[in-house]
């Protein structure tokens, strides 16, 4: 929030589990995520500065993809139509977060790569 107000961008910031306190009528033009999505027993974790990190940060459970589910879902009842999506997900997992997009009514589904040519981003439509 402070970053916004220094560039003069005008953003409201809402502390929240996703989103729990969110009321119902709350909804955005645009919702950005960059949710843990690392499987737990993904060897990854014990390697460079992952181990110091707080494990809540980096996994979300088993397959990784638990807390992209709950943004997924929550995002369509949280997004004004035409609103847009997106959310960091693992280089492995652009398919599974693709369907999972796709199966909630986005459309316009686009991955995004980062420098190192991994599917990383993805971005969606909500109508």
């Amino acid at each position: 929030q402070a970053n916004a107000i220094l560039n003069g961008i005008s953003l409201t910031c809402i502390e929240s589990n996703w989103y729990d306190n969110l009321g119902e009528q709350t909804a955005f033009d645009l919702i950005v995520s960059n949710p843990p999505y690392i499987a737990e027993n993904d060897p990854y974790l014990e390697q460079g500065d992952l181990p110091a990190e707080p494990l809540l940060a980096l996994t979300p459970g088993k397959t990784g993809l638990e807390a992209i589910r709950k943004i997924v879902a929550g995002a369509t009842n949280h997004l004004n139509p035409g609103g847009y999506l997106l959310l960091e997900h693992g280089y492995d997992q652009e398919k599974a977060v693709e369907k999972l997009l796709h199966n909630a009514g986005f459309t316009g589904v686009q991955n995004l790569r980062d420098y190192s040519d991994h599917p990383r981003v993805s971005l969606a439509q909500y109508s």
